[in-house]
């Protein structure tokens, strides 16, 4: 059984999904694959401790202090290959960013493989079901440019904004898979 309840975050709702000891997802209203990793109805269930969990940790986030993605209990729903990348993902550094390319050698290094394809990982960032949390925002292209957030460009730059990244190196591309 799944649960879910809302967060009012400073970019718009978010709805914390959890099976009643981890989180499972975190979706930004409007977002692209929203609820993608759902298969089956949930329940509106607001008094859980990992939401109320995700909670202190979101307020904390927002108000500029750095939580550690290691404080929740996270279990995204995926195959072997997005899993690793969501590790990876879990392991960029606040107020960092890194590209998709390195996140590729990354994860072909963790899975035993000669190379990656870019792309491929691209993939498995935007159908990242834990935004913000998993911090698929420090994804950028390899030339600098903001592309590929599935909560839209707008929020992926308010989250850098808020984390300190310097977005002097960083632009908007004329042409976005970004919504």
């Amino acid at each position: 059984m799944h649960y879910f309840t809302m967060y009012p975050s400073p970019l718009n709702t978010i709805t914390l999904a959890g099976d009643g000891d981890n989180l499972v997802g975190a979706w930004l209203e409007g977002q692209k694959y929203y609820g993608g990793t759902r298969h089956e109805e949930m329940t509106e269930k607001n008094d859980l401790p990992i939401f109320r969990a995700a909670r202190k940790w979101l307020d904390r986030y927002f108000a500029g202090e750095r939580p550690c993605i290691s404080e929740l209990p996270l279990q995204p729903v995926g195959g072997e290959f997005r899993q690793t990348v969501w590790r990876i993902l879990g392991e960029i550094p606040y107020g960092e960013v890194v590209t998709y390319g390195d996140i590729a050698k990354k994860t072909a290094a963790r899975m035993n493989k000669a190379n990656m394809s870019a792309q491929a990982v691209g993939g498995a960032v935007g159908h990242n079901p834990i935004s913000i949390i998993i911090p698929c925002h420090r994804v950028v292209g390899a030339n600098g440019s903001l592309t590929g957030y599935a909560g839209g460009l707008g929020r992926k730059i308010k989250l850098l904004e808020l984390e300190g990244v310097d977005l002097s190196r960083l632009f908007v591309p004329a042409r976005s898979t970004a919504p």
